[in-house]
C-alpha cells in the first residue's frame, strides 16, 4: 500500500477506535485538487461554524454560529454587543472552523464588521441571501445585529491522520495547486 491508500483503519490501529469497517472511516488520502472540491462543496451547503475571536483584555471567545459562504467569504450574524464583534473589533483575526472532528476544516482570516457602528452598512444582497437562507432577518431583530465578513487567508482541510500532510490548501489568501 502506497503512501496515498492508507485509511483511516492504518491511523486508528492499536488506538481502541475500532476497524475502518467499524467506524466508517476507511478513505483513501485525497489529493489538494480533492480536499479543495470537497471544502468548497461544504461551504456551499453546511450552515454551522465555530468563530474563535481574541481580545487583548478579556481573552479568548468561542462561539457556534449560522454562516453563508458567496464563494469568497464567510458572513455570519451576530448581536452588536456581543463579545464576539467587542473582539473582532479590536483584533480582526479570527479563525473559523467547520463542526466536524474527523472532516477537518480550519480556516484563519480578518472579519470585517457591518453593524450599527460601522459607517458602511451591509451589502444588500448579502444580508438578503442570509435572510432567504435561514428564514431570519437579523435587520429586522429588534435589538441591533453586525454581520461579520471573513475573507479567509488560511485554509486547512483534512480527514483524520492519514491526510496531516498536505493539509494546507490556502496561504496568504490565495489557493494552492
Amino acid at each position: 500500500m502506497n503512501d496515498t491508500t492508507e485509511t483511516a483503519a492504518d491511523a486508528t490501529a492499536g488506538t481502541g477506535a475500532g476497524t475502518a469497517a467499524e467506524t466508517g472511516r476507511a478513505r483513501r488520502v485525497r489529493t489538494r485538487a480533492e480536499r479543495r472540491s470537497d471544502t468548497l462543496e461544504r461551504l456551499g451547503t453546511e450552515r454551522d461554524l465555530w468563530l474563535a475571536t481574541s481580545h487583548p483584555e478579556h481573552g479568548p471567545h468561542l462561539l457556534p454560529l449560522w454562516f453563508r459562504w458567496d464563494g469568497t467569504a464567510v458572513w455570519a450574524c451576530t448581536r452588536a454587543d456581543s463579545p464576539t464583534v467587542r473582539n473582532a473589533r479590536a483584533e480582526p483575526r479570527v479563525r473559523l472552523s467547520l463542526p466536524h472532528s474527523y472532516d477537518v476544516v480550519l480556516m484563519e482570516g480578518e472579519a470585517a464588521c457591518f453593524g450599527p457602528e460601522e459607517a458602511g452598512a451591509v451589502p444588500e444582497e448579502g444580508a438578503d441571501a442570509y435572510a432567504a437562507l435561514f428564514g431570519w432577518d437579523p435587520r429586522r431583530a429588534a435589538a441591533p445585529y453586525t454581520y461579520l465578513r471573513i475573507a479567509p487567508r488560511t485554509v486547512r482541510a483534512w480527514h483524520g491522520e492519514p491526510e496531516l500532510r498536505g493539509r494546507l490548501l490556502m496561504r496568504d489568501g490565495l489557493w494552492l495547486d
